[in-house]
């Protein structure tokens, strides 16, 4: 073997070396990132580390959907960085009625329900997300029982604000008298 082919050899060793050290950073990015989610903040890591391995680390550029409404609900995806709207169709066009933050969680609800995808979420910047498949979310939920009470929490938190929201712009209007 020549110094040329040696040199070439071991190159591409450092190379598979430094891919495979690489993803071993960013799973351990991931977890990290997975334990600041509230819902996943009281699991085993040695349990977050699979969850991340099995999950689908993907990017949306600003203007990009991560669903639409009325798509099947085949995962939910945790918001690692950057910003959405949550946008819900209407006769007048679509309404914004959320913002998605970083270590929030969205597309839980088809999975829940098992219905078709309530809203449709577009990334409002650079966004970096985790797919969860609905087979591993509800895996998860079935063994970690508190993840699930997280997840009623998460639910109930969001319907308390719609509820607030109605009562609201229902009393702006103003009421037609009685007689």
């Amino acid at each position: 073997m020549t110094s040329c082919q040696k040199d070439a050899r071991n190159s591409s060793k450092r190379a598979t070396s430094a891919q495979g050290e690489n993803k071993l950073m960013l799973l351990r990015d991931e977890v990290e990132m997975l334990r600041r989610v509230p819902i996943f903040s009281r699991i085993a890591p040695a349990k977050l580390k699979l969850l991340a391995f099995t999950s689908d680390r993907m990017t949306y550029s600003a203007g990009q959907d991560l669903f639409r409404q009325g798509d099947p609900g085949d995962a939910a995806y945790v918001v690692l960085s950057g910003t959405a709207d949550i946008l819900v169709r209407s006769p007048a066009g679509d309404i914004k009625v959320a913002d998605v933050d970083p270590n929030s969680i969205v597309g839980e609800i088809a999975i829940l329900c098992d219905v078709s995808r309530t809203a449709t979420v577009r990334a409002t910047s650079a966004l970096e997300v985790l797919r969860i498949s609905k087979e591993h979310f509800l895996k998860l939920l079935s063994d970690f029982p508190e993840m699930a009470v997280e997840i009623m929490r998460v639910l109930a938190d969001r319907l308390n604000h719609t509820t607030a929201e109605l009562t609201a712009a229902r009393a702006a209007k103003k009421p037609e008298p009685v007689n």
